[in-house]
């Protein structure tokens, strides 16, 4: 009687620790996307400190929508969003996050008007 023959190797598992080139978040496709959005909702507007909250909220959900139709389905998007009244002054801002250099990014757009200014910045964090 013969043995059942073992298997050379056992069956491995396929783990996907980096995205394949084609799925890689893309700065510069998401900026045009944030750009066009921009411009559509906030095209021709006066600032308005009631309409700020909502303005903010439909450019991320927006944006982000925009961005999921790219196809990075193993990537968490984080879209921060800011508005203020144009009045001369400078501002700064910062952002920080713990990533890796190789599969997370970032894209990030300034709209300004004589009336206003729109900081969006969209973060692309891969999940491995």
């Amino acid at each position: 009687m013969s043995k059942p023959k073992a298997k050379d190797t056992p069956e491995e598992q396929n783990f996907q620790i980096r995205p394949p080139f084609s799925q890689k978040f893309k700065p510069g496709a998401v900026k045009e996307l944030i750009v066009s959005i921009l411009n559509e909702i906030l095209g021709g507007k006066l600032y308005d400190s009631m309409k700020v909250s909502s303005w903010s909220k439909t450019i991320a959900d927006s944006v982000k929508a925009q961005v999921k139709t790219l196809g990075y389905e193993r990537y968490k998007i984080v879209v921060e969003v800011v508005i203020g009244e144009q009045r001369g002054e400078g501002v700064r801002m910062g952002s920080r996050c713990l990533w890796d250099s190789d599969t997370d990014n970032y894209a990030s757009e300034v709209y300004m008007n004589d009336s206003l200014f729109c900081c969006t910045a969209v973060f692309g964090l891969y999940y491995y």
